[in-house]
Parts: C-alpha cells; structure tokens; sequence
C-alpha cells in the first residue's frame, strides 16, 4: 500500500490548533462534558472542517493522551540510579512542580481521564506507567538497603510526589484564591517548602 501523502504546512498548523482548542475545553470541562462544537468555535474553525482533520471526539481525545503520557513519563525516567538518593529524588519531585506550573491543562486532563477510571489510557498505565514505576521503585529500594535512603515504601512516595505537585495545576484554582498570588510566585514558595519536607523526610537517620 502506498504511504499517505504528506501533510501540508496549513494542514499542519490546523491540526495543531484543533488540538491546542480541544485541551483548552478538555481540561475546561472534561472529556464527557465537551463537544465538538464547543472545539471548533474555540479554534475559529468549521464543525466540518475539523472533521476533516479528527473524525470524532474520541480521536482528538486520543491523539492529546498520547502525547500527555510522554511527557508525564519524562520526569521519572530522568531519576538517575547513580546519582544522590535524595537529591534525586527532590529533582523529580521539582521536576514534576514545574509540570504543575507549566502544563496546567495536561494535568488537568490527565486528572480527568484518571478520575472516569482511564477507560482511553488504561493500557498505558498498566503498561510503560507501571513498569517505569516498578523499575524506579526497585532503585529506591536498593537505596535504602545501602542506608542511603530513609526507610519509606517507595510507591507511596511516589504517589506522595503526584499529590503533592500536580495538586497546584488540579486545584490552582483553589490555591490562587487562598494565597492570592500576583503571578506565580507561589511555585517558588512551594518548591523551597517541598525541597524542605522531602529532604527531612528521606535523609536517613
């Protein structure tokens, strides 16, 4: 069969722009909640137009998910295992705060997703998630035989780690009105506050 004719620029920059619309509704209003309609009028374009370029919701969900789950798995693969135990580890958890701060739509889409119980992404999760985890967590654990590590149950840590950061994208709204930034400062405070609580926490005794 022969190969599928490349795209052109402005086919390019369409799709992107669809794509860009669509996260803005489906971190906006999740993935049951938006329409098709309300994607298209967000990015200046024709209902039938952008069924040219996604022949459903369901396409665009998709195609946004699975760029999101490479990015969400970067910041983990980057734990080296010859590094500092907890240097590394408060990298990971700063690495993931700039997430937060930078990917707030991402998270919330991921959040979504997770919360309807991943019926487009559950592969994904039992598949590359898990076995990175597994992996890092195995790291972790030969840290703390060595005594590098404090004695913690790695996959809670982990888990410590998502809550604790993609807490300011999932609920900034929520925090925005509690501190009453003017920007974004408080992601500075939030760092200095994390790097103190995981370094007390995971510095052996």
């Amino acid at each position: 069969m022969a190969n599928a004719r490349p795209r052109t620029r402005i086919q390019e920059r369409n799709r992107a722009t669809i794509l860009e619309a669509a996260l803005e509704v489906f971190s906006r209003h999740g993935f049951r909640g938006s329409t098709l309609d309300q994607i298209a009028q967000e990015a200046g374009l024709s209902k039938p137009n952008l069924l040219y370029y996604f022949p459903s919701k369901d396409a665009i969900h998709a195609e946004l998910l699975s760029g999101l789950m490479e990015s969400w798995l970067e910041p983990l693969k980057a734990l080296k295992d010859d590094g500092d135990p907890v240097d590394e580890i408060i990298a990971y958890v700063l690495r993931k705060l700039d997430m937060a701060r930078d990917l707030p739509r991402e998270s919330r889409l991921f959040a979504n997703e997770i919360v309807q119980g991943a019926p487009r992404i559950h592969d994904q999760i039992e598949g590359p998630l898990k076995t990175l985890v597994d992996d890092k967590v195995q790291v972790m654990r030969g840290w703390i035989a060595a005594g590098r590590l404090a004695d913690v149950d790695p996959y809670h840590l982990i888990f410590s780690i998502w809550s604790t950061t993609q807490h300011y994208a999932d609920f900034d709204t929520q925090v925005r009105a509690i501190l009453t930034p003017t920007a974004d400062e408080h992601f500075a405070e939030a760092a200095r506050f994390l790097d103190h609580l995981y370094r007390c926490a995971l510095t052996p005794r």
